[in-house]
């Protein structure tokens, strides 16, 4: 195989110090002890990470947000499944339309979304809901969902499907036992990717969000809107930082290359 030579490393060192560069200055400008946001600042301090705790807010915007996103993933990867399993298998007139319409949610911008959501729901009376914000997420990620079941079904060999069925097995017990097996690795990647989606989700549930459904991209938003203190950089970089931690153990548990791939390791 060949390698690299310098120029190509240098490259490789460069692009990746302008990807790491923006996250490394949030992770330090979260250590300052000013009460604004300043870089190089005179001393570290952890006083905006104890702010996180003090503030009420944040803490109810994060954990509605790891509900909404665990719901919005969990039920875009029930829909997606079977339609994934229905497109693979099947010809059938529409099919083309069928999937474009599926994936139409990434085409489409997410302010027209916002605006198109702000007004179904305020005519249907729904707004503030917990379950109509989560509708919306839901179409906003299960192209995500579809996307990766749908790379697993493909060309899935029906062979093992068929010998259980032979077997007296229902259709519900082959799916469990023999097909959902099968093409696990694209629909936990598919959750993933959808959890991860409906969690930074901000343009779209902008307009969609109330008070009482605030969260935590949104209340982020707010809070750099009306201050310049650095509690969403101390935020930031425990975010950074919790997601490193959930890949690295994510890649020694299951692997990532499973995951987001669907290899073998």
């Amino acid at each position: 195989m060949k390698q690299n030579g310098f120029w190509g490393l240098l490259f490789n060192a460069f692009f990746l110090a302008f990807i790491l560069a923006p996250l490394v200055v949030v992770m330090l400008v979260a250590f300052t002890d000013k009460g604004f946001i300043s870089m190089p600042f005179d001393g570290a301090s952890l006083r905006w990470f104890r702010a996180i705790v003090e503030n009420g807010d944040i803490a109810a915007a994060f954990w509605l947000s790891v509900r909404l996103a665990f719901a919005a993933a969990t039920i875009g990867v029930v829909l997606a499944v079977p339609a994934a399993l229905a497109i693979a298998r099947y010809r059938f007139p529409g099919r083309a339309a069928l999937m474009s319409f599926f994936l139409s949610p990434m085409m489409i911008p997410a302010v027209v979304l916002g605006i198109a959501f702000l007004r179904f729901l305020s005519l249907l009376h729904l707004s503030g809901s917990f379950w109509a914000l989560t509708a919306t997420h839901v179409i906003v990620v299960l192209p995500y969902a579809l996307r990766l079941a749908l790379s697993s079904a493909v060309g899935l060999d029906r062979d093992a499907e068929r010998a259980a069925l032979s077997c007296g097995a229902s259709r519900f017990t082959a799916f469990r036992r023999v097909v959902l097996p099968m093409i696990r690795t694209g629909v936990a990647g598919g959750w993933v990717l959808s959890f991860i989606q409906s969690f930074d989700e901000l343009t779209m549930t902008i307009f969609v969000a109330t008070p009482g459904t605030t969260t935590l991209p949104v209340a982020m938003y707010n809070q750099i809107a009306q201050t310049i203190d650095p509690l969403v950089a101390s935020v930031s970089a425990v975010m950074i930082v919790g997601t490193v931690v959930l890949m690295v153990l994510l890649d020694r548990m299951v692997g990532l290359d499973r995951i987001l791939i669907g290899e073998a390791r």
